[in-house]
């Protein structure tokens, strides 16, 4: 018996959308399971906080981060959120004693007298996938060939002395971000941003003279009166951001976050995707630098002034919850 003409018509058209359909569904789960493609075709990507293909960020997280995690302190200062309440300004003056410190607001308004006064990295949204490196100082570095990996995200971010120089097959060559505080201060390039780490209004003041006049030459200890840096890409690590660290993650633990923490919360606020380089001790759990012949030459693991364990634990705790992605040497 022949099915009539319009019948015929109509089969084909169902039988043409399942072929679409299996084509389309099988030809991208060779590349992702169906759990992610279920997820990501069928859950509406208007609500995906980004448009990475996971984002750090995702609308079903666990309690111990939301809890955490406050998007609405902004990691910079800028003269608008430069006013820090009576709490924040106490414990922050208290990291590193002065014997007589400035006028904050007077110091402050002269700082972005010389430096931009930019609200930045406020354009999360599901248009935006933005990677980043954080590239900590471990020796676990050494013989890795991370180089090309870490140079392939949008940020680089490095702390303290981070040579280069000699190292880039394994720590790569790429910086957009320096985090430093004047005691570890370093030449920077002209396109990278010199994010300073201030424990005291003496640190903001050395910005300005380091940048300009060069007459501060010590803090508690001698420090580069000068420094070569792009003063319009110079950024100010906020003490709220700062104090938001170390009780909201570190939970007081130790006197006060470490550079490497405090660049990878900085990181966790302004990106997509976190990867994560030279943290923690080598392959045989030695805790050196990486450029360092002798492996007793920088040992930092016990500082006394920061948990290393704390730390360490809280940052494996970010990774177990594809927080972040952990590189940890070869």
């Amino acid at each position: 018996m022949t099915l009539p003409k319009r019948m015929n018509l109509k089969t084909l058209a169902v039988l043409l959308c399942i072929v679409t359909f299996t084509t389309f569904f099988f030809g991208y789960t060779l590349q992702e399971p169906s759990s992610y493609f279920f997820k990501y075709a069928f859950h509406s990507s208007a609500k995906a906080p980004c448009a990475c293909r996971r984002c750090l960020t995702e609308a079903e997280d666990d309690p111990w981060f939301t809890e955490r995690f406050n998007q609405s302190v902004q990691p910079l200062m800028t003269r608008d959120n430069s006013a820090l309440s009576d709490e924040t300004f106490k414990w922050w003056q208290s990291l590193q004693l002065e014997k007589r410190p400035a006028n904050f607001s007077e110091v402050v308004e002269e700082l972005f007298q010389l430096i931009p006064d930019d609200m930045l990295y406020a354009d999360a949204g599901p248009n935006r996938c933005r990677t980043c490196s954080v590239v900590g100082n471990s020796g676990n570095l050494k013989g890795s060939q991370y180089g090309r990996l870490i140079d392939s995200s949008h940020f680089i971010m490095r702390m303290n002395q981070a040579p280069t120089t000699g190292f880039e097959e394994d720590v790569g060559a790429r910086t957009t971000h320096h985090f430093m505080y004047p005691e570890s201060a370093k030449d920077l390039d002209n396109a990278t941003s010199l994010v300073l780490i201030p424990f005291k209004t003496l640190d903001l003041q050395w910005i300005i003279s380091a940048l300009t006049t060069g007459a501060i030459k010590d803090t508690y200890i001698p420090v580069k009166s000068r420094i070569k840096a792009n003063k319009d890409k110079v950024l100010i690590y906020n003490p709220a951001f700062f104090k938001y660290v170390d009780e909201s993650w570190l939970e007081g633990h130790g006197r006060y976050p470490s550079t490497g923490f405090l660049s990878l919360l900085f990181a966790l606020h302004i990106c997509d995707q976190v990867n994560v380089f030279g943290f923690g001790a080598d392959q045989r759990g030695d805790w050196h630098h990486y450029w360092e012949e002798n492996l007793l030459a920088g040992a930092f693991r016990y500082t006394g002034i920061h948990d290393g364990n704390f730390e360490s634990n809280v940052t494996h705790l970010l990774a177990d919850k594809h927080k972040i992605r952990m590189f940890e040497g070869r």
